[in-house]
This record gives structure tokens, C-alpha cells and sequence, in this order.
């Protein structure tokens, strides 16, 4: 795949405000896009023209603000890396998994459902390989993203796929957390519009079936394939975070998780400073509190921070 995304931003601070402009920008594509997961594209156009504000509702009835699991099991996985210290063992996020399922979601997919059940009940912490290539570990990678930002390959690697193993083992599934993971570390390096698409591609090119620049994908199932296609044709044809973000919940489907993927991952780009003023103080004040929290964390933690501070 592509080269490495280890060149650093002009100074700390800027890392700091891209690592929560991702962390902000999952939640606010999750809470935008959960209103209208599992609606077609001209159920959403006959009900709100175009759906462009965090409003809640939606098929879970959420409250305006209120995120779902993509947020909420990020959050798990960044607590686990600040009480290790460092990259959890597969157990430690199975066990961070298991209390996030204890504490009642207000969803949970099937896989995840399934994958923390196995580990309640067998104690083996990795899914066996499987042909159910479902997003979920995927939407989950941000906080593997921050942390081992300037890390070694091998050490990304491992700390972006030990968590996703924990529910979803497919190949597919692994393509796309690590190219989401090298996304997340272009935007973070400064590398722009161009750095991010460059691992888009470089995804295209190890699997033909992720290819974007074809007939647009609508109604994008949980099915990682379909995600990520919807995720990169919405950054691909769209101008800014705002453009990409309505783009890709208009599409309906699974636009929880479109949404607080390309959330993530334009967030990264912008930096918490761009972010909508009108998304960020829609979503919940203790979401927004946690996500800076873990995002401040989580960055401090890498390598690229540890230079960068080092530098300074």
C-alpha cells in the first residue's frame, strides 16, 4: 500500500486540535447520520428534503445529541488504551467491549453482539475467520488511529487489528481498518485531500471489490465494502466536512456509521477548530467532553507527539 504518513504537523497543538477534530467528528457523523439509518435516499429526500441537522429520533428514537455504538465503542476501546498504558492485549478489549455491552447500548450489531457472548463464554478473545465481513471493526479504529500515529508498521498493524479480531475476522474487514487507520495518520501528518484519497486508492488496488469511482453506492448496507465505498465517494466528489458529511448520511442505510467514519476521518483533515459551531454544540455535552478527553489522551500517547514535544 502507500508510504508512510509519519510527517508531522507544524506543532503540537495543531496535532492536538486534528486528534479532536476526529474524535468530535465520529460523533457528530454519528449523531447526524443515526437519525436516518435504515432509510432509503428518497425516504430521507420525502421527509426532510435534505437531512442537515442533528435532530434525534430516527428508528432507536435518540435524543438530539445522542450518539450510538460507533461512538460509544470508540470510547470503550480509547479507555482501555489509557488504563494500559499502551496498546490492550486482545483480552483488555474484549473485557472493554463486555462492560460497554453490560452497561446497555442503545444498539449493538449482531457480529459485535455475537463476538462479546464468545468471549463471555469461551474467554477467547479473537473471532475465528469468517465470511461475515461487517463493518463493526472497523468504525471502532480511531482510537488505534491516534495512539499509534508515527509508530512502526508492525505496531499499527497489530494495535488496529487485535481490536477489530475481537468481533470481526475477514479479510475485507482488515483492508479497510487499516486503511482507515492510514487515513486517519495522513490528515493527522498535513498530508491533505490528497494524502487521504492516496490510501483510498491504495486500498482499490489490493482489492478491486473497494473500488469508489463508479456508480454511486446508496442505501450502503453494514457490509464493509459498501461503507467504505460510500465513505470514499462522499470524500472523494464533496468540498469540505459539512459537503461530505451530508452527502454520505443522505445516502441512508447504515448512516450511523458512514457518517461517524467520514466523520472521523474529515475531522482529522479540518481540526476541531473547523468543525460546524451548529454540529458540535448539538451533540451532548458529555460526549463532546469524553471525546476531547480520550482524543487528547490517545494523541499524547504516540510516538509522533513524543517527537514532536521532544522537538519543541
Amino acid at each position: 500500500m502507500a508510504g508512510r504518513d509519519d510527517t508531522l504537523p507544524p506543532d503540537p497543538a495543531r496535532l492536538i486540535d486534528r486528534a479532536c477534530g476526529a474524535m468530535l467528528g465520529l460523533a457528530i457523523g454519528d449523531a447526524l447520520g443515526a437519525t436516518v439509518e435504515f432509510m432509503t435516499p428518497r425516504e430521507i429526500a420525502a421527509q426532510y428534503k435534505v437531512h442537515d441537522r442533528i435532530r434525534g429520533g430516527g428508528w432507536l428514537r435518540l435524543s438530539p445529541g445522542e450518539v450510538t455504538d460507533d461512538t460509544t465503542m470508540s470510547f470503550a476501546l480509547g479507555r482501555a488504551w489509557l488504563a494500559a498504558g499502551r496498546a490492550p492485549s486482545a483480552e483488555q478489549c474484549a473485557e472493554a467491549f463486555d462492560a460497554w455491552m453490560r452497561a446497555k447500548p442503545v444498539d449493538i450489531g449482531n457480529t459485535v453482539r455475537r463476538g462479546i457472548v464468545r468471549w463471555r463464554t469461551h474467554g477467547t478473545a479473537q473471532a475465528q475467520p469468517s465470511n461475515d465481513a461487517g463493518n463493526g471493526g472497523a468504525m471502532r479504529c480511531l482510537p488505534a488511529a491516534l495512539a499509534t500515529f508515527g509508530a512502526p508498521e508492525e505496531e499499527v498493524v497489530s494495535a488496529a487489528l487485535t481490536q477489530a479480531r475481537v468481533t470481526h475476522h475477514n479479510p475485507h474487514t482488515d483492508l479497510a481498518t487499516m486503511a482507515l487507520v492510514r487515513m486517519v495518520h495522513a490528515a493527522l501528518a498535513g498530508r491533505g485531500l490528497g494524502g487521504v484519497l492516496a490510501w483510498a486508492h491504495a486500498l482499490v488496488a489490493e482489492q478491486p471489490d473497494f473500488a469508489f469511482r463508479t456508480k454511486r453506492c446508496e442505501n450502503p448496507t453494514g457490509y464493509i465494502v459498501d461503507t467504505m465505498r460510500a465513505v470514499c465517494q462522499a470524500i472523494d466528489t464533496n468540498d469540505g466536512f459539512a459537503a461530505v458529511l451530508i452527502d454520505v448520511v443522505n445516502r441512508g442505510g447504515d448512516a450511523d456509521t458512514t457518517g461517524a467514519i467520514a466523520g472521523m476521518v474529515m475531522g482529522a483533515l479540518v481540526g476541531e477548530t473547523a468543525l460546524p459551531a451548529e454540529w458540535r454544540r448539538a451533540v451532548k455535552a458529555e460526549v463532546r467532553g469524553e471525546a476531547v478527553r480520550l482524543a487528547c489522551g490517545l494523541i499524547e500517547m504516540s510516538p509522533a507527539m513524543r517527537s514532536a514535544a521532544v522537538a519543541a
